[in-house]
């Protein structure tokens, strides 16, 4: 199903042999006036690409919000938080690329004590550590101790670039990271200090979570991200899509939940996916690429917005974080991955 494709119009059918995919173009919004401050500072500096320095007092009134300050404060004390899984989007790293993804960075008092934290705690090979708790019985110490997995090493690196960290800086880490690939992806590993933990599958197997993570990383460095392990990655996640029905190492499955929309994007479903994905030329010229956008296209509301399938409680007081209503934050990712991929009407940017 893979092939390279020609895209010169949003609404071409594109693919390669038997495999077609009509590409859907996505509405794009003119009004985001009505949007929280937070989320009209993204709209107008990404989708709008109006000059950060017009935007100063707008940045400076979104910091008010109060689930913004309590999210600042919660990364303000990054390593404070005992990691004992990924698949939780109050963890500091998530929230940390949540505003970095947004266009706050460093100028922000909790955002500069964040990025600090993460680039003083490596260990000897330059890999960014957590402060983790592995139970006994899933081969841990069961104590608290620093550490590092391929389900959160690549998101801090990817973190420190965003926050323009210099690359060669952080080298000898993400060199490191780099090393474990396979042929088919990254497995799941984890340093030594975490002991025998390994997720619940075959040790052969690729993780689809560390390879998007790692993928992610890829995507912050130009001089990799057109490389062989992106394009290995890339094929290993739309193989993925292609088999969803056949293939879920490690318990991770692309079927009826995996295709909800749900935000914010940062595990494994299929806004976080394209959300990736969208960042390389190499997936975007797929036949599967194609098909997965399409049916993020299909979900667009008549108005243009998207309305949640699938939430996370712990974020219940986000627009994000209900299914009964738009929401805006949720339609700014994925008219974000469409302008990405080139399917995002023009004619009101």
């Amino acid at each position: 199903m893979k092939g390279e494709i020609c895209y010169t119009d949003i609404s071409n059918t594109v693919g390669t042999g038997t495999a077609t995919v009509r590409r859907l173009p996505m509405k794009n919004i003119a009004d985001w006036s009505h949007t929280e401050l937070w989320l009209q500072y993204a709209v107008r500096l990404h989708l709008k690409n109006e000059p950060r320095e017009s935007l100063q007092a707008l940045h400076d009134q979104a910091l008010e919000d109060g689930k913004i300050r309590a999210w600042l404060s919660n990364i303000n004390a990054f390593h404070d938080t005992v990691v004992s899984g990924h698949k939780n989007p109050v963890l500091p790293i998530h929230q940390l690329l949540f505003f970095l993804a947004l266009g706050f960075g460093t100028e922000v008092p909790e955002i500069g004590t964040a990025v600090n934290a993460i680039a003083s705690r490596t260990d000897a090979l330059g890999v960014w550590q957590s402060t983790v708790l592995i139970p006994e019985h899933f081969g841990g110490s069961g104590k608290i101790t620093g550490g590092w997995a391929l389900c959160d090493a690549p998101l801090m690196a990817t973190a420190l670039l965003a926050a323009g960290v210099p690359y060669e800086s952080i080298r000898p880490g993400v060199a490191h990271l780099l090393s474990l690939a396979s042929l088919s992806g990254f497995p799941c590993a984890v340093s030594p200090e975490l002991g025998s933990f390994r997720g619940p599958g075959k040790k052969d197997d690729l993780c689809p979570y560390a390879t998007l993570a790692m993928l992610r990383l890829l995507a912050e460095i130009p001089a990799l991200a057109q490389g062989e392990v992106a394009k290995t990655c890339v094929d290993a996640l739309l193989s993925l899509w292609e088999n969803s029905r056949e293939r879920h190492p490690y318990l991770f499955y692309m079927g009826t939940d995996f295709r909800k929309l749900k935000a914010p994007p940062m595990w494994y479903d299929l806004v976080s996916i394209l959300d990736c994905l969208s960042r390389f030329e190499y997936a975007r010229a797929d036949a599967r690429f194609a098909e997965m956008l399409a049916l993020l296209a299909a979900k667009q509301g008549q108005d243009g917005w998207f309305t949640p399938e699938s939430v996370y409680l712990k974020c219940k007081d986000w627009d994000f974080g209900q299914k009964k209503e738009p929401s805006p934050y949720l339609t700014y990712c994925c008219l974000s991955i469409a302008r990405r991929a080139g399917t995002l009407e023009l004619q009101n940017e």
